[in-house]
């Protein structure tokens, strides 16, 4: 790659106050009562109290409190943060600080900065470096944290339940693994308030930063180590503050938020959450654009985090506190026309109850408006029709109520949407397929039909426990299969015309089917507008390249993985643009899209062994790589050949050659392959290699892996369809006489 048994579930909170962005239940392993000797129960001395006293009392000067605000100012959040250097940096928790949001730190000293800079952040693991205008600060000692030992004594400081610079005695008593994520068990008590703060050893040196509580087990905690922060101040990656605070911000050419409440947008999704300023915690977002005169049919897809809230469409507005509201809350569908400020001059029109609406899944919303008359529909049921027809006139858009955190994806209007409802052809063909096999002609209609059998099916599955397992499965392959059948379309391009973005987006929803690809493209194009407005003109393909690394990697803070370099999502492309991390490759593909947005066609993928990279030839001197996974350094071809010498044996000109884009998408699909192996997951590795099969067909190491895994899963006939092709080919390397005799043995 570019270089135990599941626990039981139980819910955790992130510790900081209530309020904060991210202060949400998140699942975690269970790991029961904690166990500890006899000798590691006992209390400490009197003599070590008055030592850690003192040591307390020594170290509180470099506690700082970490407050984030509102957008209307209000703050909605306090945490802990600690001092890493004399000139102002603070560490402390993503978490603690959202995202987009105004931070202010305060001292023990009672000094208050308004952060410049967020030095560094890694969201995965809920790290972040803020940079304030000080100097002369006393920062604390980072230990090394792989040394910690369990029943080792430890303390915490920090801000609980926001009492400023308090104290706290624990032990350590375990390490454990969260998603491949290793964090320090603690015994201690851990309160909200404290998220940030320095987990110190009895030397006064950091081990860890205090990151979760238990909500299950009273006295339990959980913390960063202090290696993960070590490696964040040595490769940052600063964005400044008014970058920062535009971060997911929508574009004003689309859309309008009225009445306060935290609207953002993230990886082609729009985000809601916080109160509005209207009656009921009302708050809009409106559309900007032109919309049709009736008829018209609106649609999004909605996701609400607590279903006793209220979000949906908006449609008649006048800018202002009338419109039109179809909405579910509280597990129905709600049509209201809103003729006023407050409830006294709203009209609720129909209230619906339906089988038809997921509670706490996504759910496609759509109205359709017409001159005389309003429907309502979810999933494609109609639920709801009205006769009222006092506001035509006005935006559409979207809008939220109370306290509700919401999420909102292809938002769409025009005169005419597709039908969402099965064609008669496609239920006959989906009710064979539940009885049996299918023959190849209803197999193409199926996988042409994707996206409206993959949910059919599931739903069946719900209804009909006993074939549950077949249909679902059926659905994964459907929905496979009909991404295979587009990369191979994408692919099969001349390779000037490959969109390669789409092609790597593709790869991502072999294993996220319901990712939205058009939204994630056209959070792509809207990097790309962005970029190319801050151009001047008249710039040189190398300055429009030193523009784009700039972009990306200093005003975007894009970077590569440092902490969690073997997770999958590295290798998504949507996932790499909401996270800002990735892979050298997925990066690489985002960096070749924007370049070609902004007119420089003469870069190119250069697959460099383990440390993918941009190759660059300037108009005039010679050619340059970019290395996008350590801020887009540009670099001489020894230096890129010095920088991964001591993890490959030889590097030739091949290496840095251009690569065609469907040896891109192989790379990509084989970094998840090698992720699946060596999680033994045959399933996910079948996955990939059907996928490097589609556009690979004459790949011999895959067909034999493909057959290998077929028939560990059972598959003996798939297993011998491929044994019995490699062995029609007979490629150079491969023993026939053995293949003949496993193929005998299927």
């Amino acid at each position: 790659m570019d270089s135990s048994p599941t626990p039981s579930p139980l819910w955790r909170s992130f510790c900081s106050v209530p309020g904060a962005v991210v202060a949400l239940a998140v699942v975690v392993g269970f790991w029961g009562e904690v166990s500890l000797s006899g000798a590691e129960r006992k209390a400490p001395k009197a003599g070590t109290q008055v030592n850690v006293a003192a040591l307390a009392e020594k170290l509180k000067p470099s506690v700082a409190v970490v407050r984030q605000f509102g957008r209307q100012g209000r703050q909605e959040g306090v945490g802990t943060g600690f001092v890493v250097s004399k000139d102002g940096l603070i560490a402390t928790c993503f978490h603690v600080i959202g995202e987009a949001r105004p931070i202010s730190v305060e001292l023990a000293d009672g000094r208050k900065f308004e952060v410049v800079e967020v030095h560094a952040s890694d969201r995965r693991m809920d790290l972040a470096v803020l940079k304030i205008q000080a100097s002369g600060l006393t920062p604390l000692k980072l230990g090394d944290s792989a040394t910690l030992k369990q029943g080792e004594s430890v303390l915490a400081l920090g801000n609980p339940a926001g009492l400023e610079h308090s104290l706290v005695q624990g032990i350590v008593s375990a390490r454990r693994d969260f998603d491949g994520l290793e964090m320090i068990q603690l015994a201690m008590p851990i309160e909200h308030g404290n998220s940030g703060g320095p987990l110190l050893d009895l030397q006064g040196k950091v081990q860890g930063l205090l990151n979760m509580k238990s909500a299950v087990t009273a006295n339990l905690g959980f913390a960063i180590p202090s290696v993960a922060l070590r490696s964040l101040l040595e490769r940052p990656n600063p964005m400044p503050m008014s970058r920062w605070l535009r971060l997911g911000a929508l574009d004003p050419a689309e859309w309008k938020p009225l009445m306060g409440a935290q609207w953002s947008r993230r990886g082609g999704r729009v985000l809601v959450e916080s109160p509005g300023e209207g009656f009921g915690g009302r708050s809009l977002c409106l559309w900007m654009k032109e919309k049709p005169e009736p008829p018209y049919e609106l649609t999004v897809k909605v996701k609400l985090e607590d279903e006793s809230g209220a979000a949906g469409l908006v449609f008649g507005s006048d800018d202002g506190d009338r419109h039109y509201g179809f909405y579910p809350t509280a597990g129905q569908l709600r049509l209201t026309r809103f003729d006023g400020p407050n409830v006294f001059s709203w009209s609720i029109l129909k209230d619906q109850k339906t089988p038809h609406y997921k509670p706490g899944d996504w759910n496609v919303l759509k109205v359709r408006v017409d001159h005389d008359r309003i429907e309502g529909f979810v999933n494609g049921e109609r639920v709801i029709e009205s006769r009222d027809a006092r506001w035509r006139e006005g935006r559409v858009g979207l809008a939220k109520f109370r306290e509700t955190k919401a999420q909102f994806r292809n938002f769409s209007i025009g005169t005419v949407t597709p039908a969402e409802s099965n064609p008669a052809e496609l239920g006959a063909a989906l009710e064979a397929a539940v009885k049996g096999p299918v023959d190849a002609e209803t197999e193409l209609l199926l996988s042409r039909q994707s996206n409206a059998a993959r949910p059919w099916l599931l739903e069946r599955a719900l209804q009909l426990d006993q074939d549950a397992r077949r249909l679902r499965r059926m659905a994964r392959e459907l929905s496979e299969s009909a991404v295979r059948a587009r990369l191979v379309e994408v692919l099969g391009q001349p390779e000037d015309r490959i969109d390669l973005s789409l092609a790597a987006l593709l790869v991502a929803k072999l294993d996220e089917p319901d990712l939205d690809v058009e939204g994630s493209r056209a959070e792509i194009a809207r990097m790309g507008e962005e970029l190319a407005r801050s151009l001047k003109p008249g710039l040189g393909a190398a300055e429009k390249l030193e523009a784009l690394r700039k972009y990306l990697f200093e005003e975007q803070g894009f970077h590569g993985s440092r902490t969690d370099f073997y997770n999958r999502a590295n290798s998504y492309l949507n996932e790499v643009i909401e996270e800002r991390e990735g892979l050298p490759i997925t990066l690489a593909v985002l960096f070749l899209d924007l370049a070609g947005r902004i007119g420089v066609h003469q870069v190119w993928g250069a697959p460099v062994p383990t440390r993918f990279m941009v190759g660059f030839k300037p108009e005039s001197g010679r050619e340059r790589l970019i290395d996008v996974f350590d801020g887009g350094k540009f670099l001489t071809r020894s230096e890129a050949v010095a920088l991964v010498a001591d993890n490959v044996e030889a590097v030739g000109d091949l290496d840095f050659a251009p690569a065609a884009k469907g040896q891109i998408v192989a790379r990509m699909l084989r970094n998840l392959l090698g992720i699946a192996q060596r999680q033994r997951d045959a399933v996910q590795s079948l996955r990939y290699l059907e996928a490097l099969l589609a556009i690979l067909p004459d790949s011999a190491p895959d067909r034999l892996e493909r057959a290998r895994i077929r028939a560990q899963l059972g598959d003996s006939a798939g297993a011998k369809a491929d044994v019995e092709r490699l062995i029609e080919r007979a490629p150079a390397g491969l023993d026939l006489e053995k293949l003949k005799e496993w193929s005998r043995t299927l």
